[in-house]
């Protein structure tokens, strides 16, 4: 009976595995890098870095639908990607293996409700840092710059190469981005639809529901790399969007240890390896890190 559960696990995995070479994405790996975890840490007591410390658990909210950022893997139940690694990366500095990140499934509307609620401990999720945010919640980083842009049918019927294109055509965007309402003040007489979920909105590209999809570079870039026959990126850029690492409103220590996580990965390589291993693939090699700013 052992031996046919294990043949049957082991089918499974290479349907999957199949599965994913067929639809363009990169194939999915069963095997996940587990950063080194700090032993040897020490924290005041009443910080939140030894709350969680003594724990051994965090709550890290994540897209579960972004490939190279924020990925369910199937075979696992958990995320992989950019944004994943560097939840990895903070919780081993905190001396938390990645077996005691509680990855929280969030969407773009309720980031912000998930951190005022207590839902969970800090939120990695392609999170554009903006003023409006900072008033209800505090950001480490920025982690990594986007930068907004399309994802349009392949062979862009309607030659899409700016914003001012779209004037008067249906676009689609997700609720609760940054993305909706930077498109909403440039283009504010193209019809906006906004998709609960980022897969949403592509199929609606691909079915020919909106003339182009409006977010991040990074996240298109994702999208595109799971159905390159479907979408074409167009190759331009209007916003830079600073992705933060949120935390409740409050909780500067634990703004200043997250900041501190990231200016030595930026040194020590750590940050540069973990985007190879992600984004990097579709994306290319990692960039110069960003100006880390003290929200």
């Amino acid at each position: 009976m052992q031996r046919l559960l294990r043949r049957g696990a082991v089918l499974l995995a290479a349907l999957l595995l199949s599965a994913g070479c067929d639809s363009g994405a990169p194939p999915i790996s069963t095997e996940e890098y587990q950063p080194p975890v700090d032993t040897d840490v020490s924290f005041p007591l009443d910080s939140t870095m030894y709350r969680l410390h003594e724990s051994g658990e965090i709550r890290i909210g994540t897209k579960f639908d972004q490939p190279l950022f924020g990925l369910r893997n199937p075979l696992t139940g958990r995320p992989e990607g950019f944004d994943a690694e560097m939840g990895k990366l903070i919780a081993a500095r905190l001396g938390i293996p990645a077996e005691g990140i509680d990855w929280v499934e969030t969407v773009s509307a309720n980031r912000d409700p998930f951190l005022q609620q207590g839902r969970v401990d800090l939120i990695i999720a392609t999170y554009t840092i903006t003023e409006a945010r900072k008033q209800v919640i505090d950001f480490a980083g920025p982690y990594y710059v986007a930068g907004q842009s399309f994802l349009v049918r392949a062979g862009n019927p309607e030659r899409i190469g700016t914003p001012e294109d779209l004037h008067g055509k249906t676009v689609c965007a997700v609720e609760g981005s940054a993305s909706s309402t930077h498109f909403r003040e440039r283009v504010p007489d193209a019809d906006l639809v906004l998709f609960d979920s980022f897969s949403k909105c592509a199929q609606a590209v691909k079915n020919g529901q909106v003339t182009a999809m409006t977010t991040d570079n990074t996240i298109l870039a994702g999208l595109r790399s799971r159905d390159e026959e479907s979408f074409d990126l167009v190759d331009v850029t209007f916003t830079e969007e600073p992705y933060g690492i949120g935390v409740a409103n409050g909780r500067k220590d634990l703004v200043a240890f997250i900041d501190d996580v990231l200016r030595t990965a930026f040194a020590d390589g750590s940050w540069a390896a973990a985007w190879d291993r992600t984004a990097g693939r579709i994306l290319g090699p990692a960039p110069e890190p960003p100006d880390l700013d003290r929200y």
